[in-house]
């Protein structure tokens, strides 16, 4: 399990004043307001900036940081990803999970027959979709629902699902 989640991409730049446009990629981009510091990965480098303001703008935070006073400061920082610490990242509840801790984890039928890996979650209004790659054949997509989805062990890394009818190819 990796360490460090990212929460947000830095993808513009908003006025002259240095103030960064971030993509959140949080369930709740409120977590910001959580935050007095960011730590910022870019080109191989990583820092760390205090947050001077947090604002939001339709789906997207706007950030204020320490020492990014300009136009230019803030552009040099476009593309970095903001990241937090696992300890750091908001808790979940019953039968939700971080999504780097399902991709990659062996998926099983009930009958404990190998259905691939998931490679990737659809986020959907009605209910995620796992991804499964299967060798060979097309990806299946399963929903992430209560009648598909019997058991998921982060620790081994395996989820046991049960096909619907529809679902089998």
């Amino acid at each position: 399990m990796d360490d460090l989640f990212i929460i947000g991409k830095i993808v513009n730049t908003v006025g002259v004043r240095g103030e960064l446009k971030i993509f959140p990629t949080t369930d709740d981009p409120r977590r910001f307001d959580l935050l007095d510091t960011v730590r910022i990965q870019l080109r191989g480098d990583e820092f760390t900036k205090k947050i001077l303001k947090v604002r939001y703008h339709k789906n997207l935070v706007m950030l204020m940081l320490d020492g990014v006073d300009n136009l230019e400061a803030a552009d040099a920082l476009r593309g970095g990803v903001i990241v937090v610490q696992r300890g750091d990242a908001l808790p979940l509840n019953d039968n939700e999970y971080y999504l780097q801790d399902l991709v990659g984890m062996a998926v099983l039928d009930e009958d404990g027959v190998s259905l691939g890996i998931l490679a990737d979650v659809i986020f959907t209004a009605a209910n995620d979709v796992y991804v499964v790659r299967r060798d060979g054949k097309k990806d299946l997509l399963i929903p992430a629902i209560a009648q598909c989805i019997l058991k998921v062990d982060v620790e081994t890394k395996q989820m046991v699902v049960h096909l619907l009818d529809k679902l089998e190819l």
